[in-house]
């Protein structure tokens, strides 16, 4: 891969550029003022991170995880840039590169999570788990749908993604001008796309990370073709999607350690505790003792920050202690990223490599804990649990009532009168998006279009909205 066609500057709809408009933004910054202009990026304040629902002004929501991913992934760009002049030295690599990279993943830091329906991971799982449980009780016009629909398009909706949501939302949804949506540039797109394999080729037994997720719908299929002959990617990761990643795997598992201990999902003594723990099984596990040492370095660095709180007579000493250490891990994790990238930077341009930027690293042993103590004190704790369950029910709820309007929406089969008034409760920008792509369509395509209507609208909900209109549409006035 070379890195004059990976930062391509040219967009799905270009238009023509006017020498003396006065706008001294390049391409990057140009795309960075859509995004944060847009409705789908604000509605991010209103869905979950980790607690679906939560009031405190403190917990993160996608917006403020999206804003912390953006800020990290383009600290790494920083630092990656510096390590491609001054180590690397790669020919292909100029000096004016290194702005466009931090300017690219700026961007797609904030777009990475864009796609994603309410109610946080949890919501894609509903999304998945309905359309395999219920698809096959729906007929078109006396024949089973799921005879119909082409293998990829069944598979687009049992694997359903937010992150592949997002491409769809950015390239067609968001209708700013036309049917193009936010008309981002190449260089953009290609970055934001984690997983650059269709639904019916996902293999997560590959060993290849870029595998174990679909990375576009069916419906994107000549955008995703046309960005890979852009972009000279030819079905490798694009190199910065790694380093996107690695910027969200920092965030998430930074940030839901805090976030569980100012819930009280987790106490500072059993933080301190657990870190040990782990470290002991590592030892037990024969992991390398370089890896190991730097892993209990940065452990001890917890206890060292609540002594030096308790010397300062911090007001609340635990938690001045954990959020100083967060920003440590944070830091520390970037180098490691850094390192990461410099070390794999052939396989990476080759398109052979298959793990994420940190595992190769002294960071590794650090993220494993981190995620490993978050599942167990946030993930499956009591308080979301419940959550979860009523996210269930709400989504449930919508699928079915949506599912059932759409079969016949756009046909000569009449609706009922419920089903009218389903199909008005969806946004007329993708509803006039449907019908510029349904256009010439045959009958099985548009109604997986029609299906993608569906989960379109779902993912454009808020957690509030979501429930605000089950409760509406189930009588709880």
């Amino acid at each position: 891969m070379e890195w004059r066609r990976l930062l391509c500057e040219d967009r799905i709809r270009n238009y023509k550029k006017s020498g003396n408009s006065g706008d001294l933004r390049t391409e990057f910054e140009k795309d960075y003022h859509r995004i944060i202009g847009s409705a789908s990026f604000r509605r991010l304040q209103d869905k979950t991170q980790v607690f679906p629902l939560d009031r405190s002004d403190f917990i993160r929501t996608r917006l403020t995880h999206s804003l912390e991913v953006s800020s990290l992934a383009k600290s790494l760009g920083q630092n990656i840039g510096r390590k491609m002049l001054q180590d690397i030295r790669d020919e292909g690599f100029k000096e004016s590169y290194q702005a466009d990279i931090c300017d690219i993943l700026q961007c797609a830091g904030l777009l990475h999570d864009i796609g994603n329906p309410p109610f946080g991971h949890f919501g894609e799982t509903v999304i998945r788990e309905w359309f395999l449980k219920n698809l096959g009780k729906y007929s078109y016009k006396g024949t089973p749908v799921e005879e119909l629909l082409l293998p990829q398009m069944k598979e687009d909706l049992f694997h359903f993604e937010g992150n592949t949501q997002a491409l769809r939302l950015v390239t067609k949804l968001h209708y700013l001008v036309d049917e193009h949506g936010m008309n981002l540039t190449k260089g953009l797109l290609g970055t934001i796309i984690k997983y650059p394999v269709s639904s019916t080729e996902i293999n997560g037994q590959s060993g290849n990370i870029k595998d174990k997720k679909m990375g576009y719908f069916y419906a994107e299929k000549d955008i995703f073709a046309e960005l890979q002959e852009s972009l000279g990617t030819c079905g490798a990761r694009h190199p910065l999607a790694y380093v996107l990643e690695a910027a969200d795997d920092i965030a998430y598992l930074t940030a839901d350690i805090e976030d569980a201990f100012k819930k009280g999902c987790i106490t500072f003594g059993q933080l301190v505790q657990e870190l040990k723990e782990f470290g002991r099984k590592l030892e037990g596990e024969g992991a390398d003792k370089g890896h190991l040492r730097e892993y209990y370095s940065m452990a001890e660095a917890l206890e060292e920050r609540y002594g030096k709180a308790i010397g300062r007579n911090a007001a609340q000493p635990e938690n001045h202690a954990v959020q100083n250490w967060i920003v440590r891990i944070q830091g520390w994790l970037i180098a490691c990223a850094t390192d990461g990238f410099a070390m794999n930077y052939q396989k990476i341009m080759e398109g052979s490599y298959t793990k994420a930027l940190l595992d190769d690293t002294y960071g590794k042993l650090m993220a494993d804990a981190l995620g490993d103590i978050a599942y167990r004190y946030a993930f499956v704790s009591k308080p979301i649990l419940r959550l979860e369950i009523a996210a269930e029910t709400m989504m449930n709820f919508l699928l079915d009532k949506l599912v059932d309007a759409v079969i016949y929406y756009d046909t000569d089969r009449k609706l009922n009168e419920v089903q009218k008034k389903i199909m008005m409760l969806i946004s007329d920008n993708y509803k006039a998006i449907y019908r510029i792509y349904s256009k010439d369509k045959d009958e099985a395509e548009k109604l997986y279009l029609r299906l993608l209507l569906v989960t379109d609208s779902i993912c454009g909900m808020t957690d509030s909205y979501a429930k605000t209109l089950y409760q509406e549409l189930n009588g709880m006035l």
